[in-house]
């Protein structure tokens, strides 16, 4: 695996190295050796994964509070995504600032996302499906969210009027 920092301190975009045959390819998409030598919290508490049935749906942005913060692994699995990171640790020289790639089943690039850092992504294609391998079990008294369009924030999504459930559209404006 290849590992690329983002502008996010801990975070960082992850590419397999393919090995190819007149089969097809093998890779790795966990290496525990490889996460814990960038100090990456090694724990995989739990899998998820989400269905979107149509482009321009948009997840986010979630995170989970002490004492339950989670770190996340998201790939696509099926379709694409424009993937979204938040610093919102107050200590990160980079807090309140995002980050975004493309992650896709033609990629097959991969997101890690440490604790303290929002994530959510718009889909841009239909029947997208996403792959999470999460650090800490779901606990709803954790789980908080940021708005999408938080003009403190200003993330640039792709497609305008995204499809979002109404729990996504309640979350108040600049977490603090």
């Amino acid at each position: 695996m290849r590992f690329f920092p983002t502008k996010l301190p801990g975070a960082y975009r992850i590419e397999p190295e393919m090995r190819t045959d007149n089969r097809g390819f093998f890779a790795r998409t966990w290496c525990q050796e490889e996460f814990a030598a960038l100090g990456l919290n090694l724990n995989i508490a739990q899998c998820s994964i989400s269905h979107n049935e149509r482009k321009g749906s948009l997840r986010g942005m979630h995170f989970q509070v002490e004492p339950h913060r989670e770190a996340k692994l998201v790939r696509c699995t099926s379709g694409a995504i424009y993937d979204v990171l938040l610093d919102l640790r107050r200590d990160s020289p980079a807090y309140g600032q995002w980050f975004a790639t493309e992650l896709s089943a033609f990629n097959r690039a991969m997101l890690y996302i440490p604790e303290g850092v929002a994530h959510g992504f718009q889909t841009l294609e239909d029947d997208t499906e996403v792959f999470y391998q999460i650090s800490e079990v779901h606990h709803a008294e954790s789980a908080r969210g940021v708005r999408w369009d938080d003009p403190a924030f200003r993330i640039e999504w792709p497609q305008p009027d995204p499809i979002m459930s109404d729990k996504d559209k309640s979350y108040d404006r600049h977490c603090g």
